[in-house]
């Protein structure tokens, strides 16, 4: 196989390039999507495995059969929110293989992950790129053969990124800098994130993000003028037209962009 694959219904499972498979996790819903993008990379008889998703059975049976009977040489993590580090645990027993993670908690048997570090598997190379933000610990992986970038949360196939509780804004703001400089600079084709389909126009992909987050700061400026204090209020004027359910999400969102508008 050669280039990058979508299936024809356009759903992220199964999406591949030449080098890179996802394996859908059945745990849709309003902060994951369709559900986590577990992400099989290899050449030849070897294996890695990026981000294993939640701590559940059938799905780890699945990404194993997915194997066909090649070794994991390793399992990384994206980040170490349960949905994409849950079932790390239980699918390096079945299959025998460390997990490295930036925050040593998540580290199983194995080193950490760190800005600048490569991973190998067979003759392919896997370039740690530290993209804090979403959370103190997202990384992001670029595979040079198939000039892709493996997002995490840190930007998704549709929709946006939540600044979490224990992410910034600041980081976040600066590390999609990073991301969009690299790809433009790499000639990335591909962007596969954590959640969602894959995305064929990486460097658009990421103006969009950066153009959205200026928007956000810009409206919420706007509606403290209006007198809008409290994230609740805000998230009342500038998100209006959302749905409610997500408003919950929203005022995480709020939260941390008003911690980064007092910083400035």
């Amino acid at each position: 196989m050669s280039g990058l694959r979508i299936p024809l219904d356009g759903g992220p499972d199964g999406a591949r390039t030449e080098h890179a498979v996802n394996v859908l996790a059945p745990n849709p819903g309003i902060m994951t999507l369709d559900g986590t993008n577990t992400w099989l990379i290899g050449e030849g008889e070897e294996t890695i495995v990026v981000d294993p998703g939640p701590d559940d059975a059938g799905h780890l049976e699945r990404v194993r059969a997915h194997l066909d009977g090649r070794r994991v040489t390793e399992i990384l993590l994206t980040h170490g929110h349960f949905d994409h580090s849950g079932g790390a645990r239980s699918f390096a027993a079945l299959v025998n293989a460390p997990v490295r993670a930036l925050d040593p908690r998540h580290r199983l048997g194995g080193e950490g992950l760190a800005d600048g570090d490569v991973v190998k598997v067979g003759g392919l190379e896997v370039h740690v790129h530290g993209t804090p933000g979403h959370s103190f610990d997202s990384l992001c992986f670029w595979l040079p053969q198939d000039r892709a970038m493996l997002t995490g949360d840190t930007v998704l196939g549709r929709g946006t990124t939540i600044i979490a509780g224990d992410g910034g804004l600041a980081d976040y703001l600066r590390s999609l800098d990073r991301l969009r400089e690299a790809a433009e600079r790499l000639e990335a084709r591909v962007l596969l994130p954590g959640h969602g389909p894959v995305l064929t126009d990486p460097v658009a992909a990421l103006d969009g993000y950066l153009a959205h987050r200026r928007e956000r700061l810009d409206q919420i400026r706007a509606a403290q003028a209006q007198g809008a204090r409290t994230p609740r209020e805000i998230v009342r004027v500038v998100y209006a037209d959302v749905d409610r359910s997500l408003w919950p999400a929203a005022e995480m969102s709020v939260r941390a962009q008003l911690d980064y508008l007092e910083r400035l």
